[in-house]
C-alpha cells in the first residue's frame, strides 16, 4: 500500500486515514472538461473496499459470512473540481459502529499538487444478510474488524 506524502498529513481531517492514490485519467473527464461527479463515488468505494481487505474483510470473506455492508446514505460536498493528470489521495476513517447494524464512514479527497481538499464526503451502510437483502445484526468478524478507533 502507498502512503501519501507527507506534505499531506495536517491536511487531513482525522488522523491517520487509510488512504488510496487516484489518478485522474482523460476517460475521467466529462463534455464541461473536468472530473465528471460519478467518478467521485467509485473512487470512494475503491477506497472502502481496499480498507476493508485491509482490515481483514476482502469480498470473499464477507460474503462466506452471509453478511455484508450495505450502502444506506452518501453525503458529497464537493469543493473543487479535478482535472486529467491530478494525483488525488482519497483518506477514509470509520467514525461509528454501533456493534449491530450501523455503521459510518468519513472521507477527504486531497489533490497533492496544490494540497487543496476537492471533497468531503459521509456514507452511512447498514448490515445485511446478502441473500435477502433485509437488515441482520453484523458478525463477530465486522465488528471487530470495523472498530472504531478513537481520536
Amino acid at each position: 500500500m502507498q502512503k501519501p506524502p507527507d506534505k499531506l498529513t495536517q491536511l487531513w481531517d482525522r488522523p491517520d486515514p487509510f488512504a488510496v492514490p487516484i489518478q485522474v485519467e482523460d476517460r475521467h473527464i466529462d463534455e464541461l472538461g473536468h472530473t465528471n461527479n460519478v467518478h467521485y463515488l467509485d473512487w470512494l468505494l475503491t477506497c472502502t473496499w481496499q480498507h476493508s481487505t485491509a482490515v481483514g474483510l476482502p469480498p470473499d470473506v464477507m460474503l462466506a459470512t452471509g453478511c455484508a455492508m450495505a450502502v444506506r446514505d452518501v453525503r458529497m460536498q464537493y469543493l473543487s473540481a479535478t482535472f486529467a493528470g491530478d494525483q488525488l489521495w482519497v483518506g477514509d476513517w470509520l467514525t461509528q459502529n454501533d456493534g449491530r447494524l450501523r455503521a459510518t464512514r468519513q472521507f477527504q479527497i486531497l489533490r497533492e499538487a496544490d494540497e487543496a481538499c476537492v471533497m468531503r464526503a459521509e456514507i452511512d451502510y447498514i448490515s445485511i444478510n446478502v441473500a435477502s437483502g433485509r437488515p441482520q445484526r453484523m458478525p463477530a468478524v465486522f465488528v471487530d474488524a470495523y472498530r472504531v478507533e478513537e481520536t
